[in-house]
């Protein structure tokens, strides 16, 4: 077994655009260490232009925000969305950024490049953000707490990372924005398109803008300890409700009655055995927890459509296409499965909730091969916004 270090820049190839076998990039470099990998979309055509990406972020649901720059103070300035059309012309030549995220949500072909990333599993994946910035923007020196692939789409921009043991990560006081207090880049490169970076959690990194250009950073979903356990005592708390308390019926008469004895800690454990979930239980928990959408759920339609008119327009030639920002993923419970769509679950067969997770438009003869339960569930999503009815055009006379 080698016991080389990793190279931290490598050419992607034909074959594997990380520039090597997936699982080899999981073992030496995921959450491990950075890697720059050149040319890793061959030939890459930004999907999106800059007008685009500034129509978006006009979009009254879009999250957007700009970050300016003042070199002459080192001042920092953060603006959030929406913005209107006369905000970016009166925008100056350079030392500005705009970052959209979600932009998966909102345009397919965009979507499309987290095909290229299903070496990790897709719950996982967060967004695609895409920030266009004029020539010397940046949104300064951070630090994510998430992994993060920088997917150069237009133009060129210069990075620096900090790769070191322990880097300083206390933030400045003075700004907005979470921006580095010191920072100590040991790697600098200039990212053309289709070049790409990806950073693990906790890498202090710089990013500014060469020339006119934009950025697609593929982050992933990564919650805190913290959020983990807040949303899962939520979860117990209205499971149990308040009749299971704490009790004390061997209670003895105590030394001093100001002292939290040994007893007492002892019965505080078996008043939260709640806490020790099995496998099942966790999965069922976790599933619904991580198919929430971080900002806010799926938007029913203004007028839910009747389970016979989803059943009449798919017969006639209806197709429903999931919304965009219905996440969902599945897990095993005995020989059937939990299928997780905004934080629902449904019990389904495993063929049924593998169908479901990984389509994203159903015709009718994909809903006829469903099974019962499964039709039930796709159309109660759907009632509920989850996909949206398209009709078949009409047939010209």
């Amino acid at each position: 077994m080698s016991t080389e270090t990793p190279p931290i820049e490598v050419q992607a190839t034909t074959k594997h655009f990380l520039g090597m076998p997936p699982q080899d990039f999981l073992r030496d470099y995921w959450q491990k260490r950075p890697l720059l990998i050149r040319g890793a979309f061959k030939d890459f055509v930004s999907p999106l232009t800059p007008e685009d990406l500034a129509g978006l972020a006009c979009e009254e649901a879009a999250l957007a925000r700009i970050v300016e720059h003042e070199r002459r103070t080192d001042g920092w300035t953060l603006r959030q969305g929406p913005f209107a059309e006369s905000d970016f012309t009166r925008m100056g030549a350079r030392d500005w950024s705009l970052l959209v995220q979600d932009v998966d949500k909102w345009d397919a072909d965009v979507r499309a490049l987290l095909d290229r990333f299903d070496f990790i599993p897709r719950w996982r994946i967060d967004d695609v953000m895409i920030s266009y910035a004029a020539p010397g923007g940046s949104v300064g020196a951070h630090v994510d707490q998430y992994d993060v692939f920088l997917l150069q789409g237009l133009g060129a921009r210069r990075w620096q990372i900090d790769a070191g043991p322990n880097p300083p990560t206390a933030f400045r006081e003075d700004v907005e924005l979470k921006l580095l207090r010191e920072f100590h880049p040991t790697h600098t490169w200039t990212l053309e398109a289709g070049d790409m970076l990806y950073l693990p959690p906790g890498v202090p990194h710089h990013g500014v803008a060469a020339d006119a250009c934009m950025t697609y950073s593929i982050g992933m979903r990564a919650p805190a300890q913290s959020e983990l356990i807040v949303d899962l005592a939520e979860h117990l708390a209205e499971s149990i409700g308040e009749a299971a308390r704490y009790v004390d019926p061997d209670l003895a008469l105590p030394d001093d009655p100001g002292e939290i004895d040994a007893a007492a800690l002892a019965r505080v454990r078996r008043a939260l055995v709640a806490l020790s979930l099995d496998d099942d239980a966790l999965a069922a928990w976790f599933g619904g927890f991580i198919s929430r959408y971080r900002s806010a759920g799926v938007a029913a339609p203004p007028k839910p459509p009747t389970e016979a008119a989803l059943r009449k327009a798919l017969a006639a030639g209806g197709t429903l296409a999931r919304h965009p920002f219905l996440r969902t993923a599945w897990t095993r419970q005995a020989n059937r499965a939990l299928l997780f769509a905004d934080g629902r679950r449904f019990a389904l067969t495993v063929a049924a909730a593998r169908t479901l997770v990984a389509v994203e438009h159903i015709d009718g003869t994909g809903f006829a091969a469903l099974d019962i339960d499964a039709q039930a569930a796709v159309i109660d999503l759907a009632r509920d916004g989850g996909y949206a009815l398209r009709k078949p055009p009409r047939s010209r006379r």
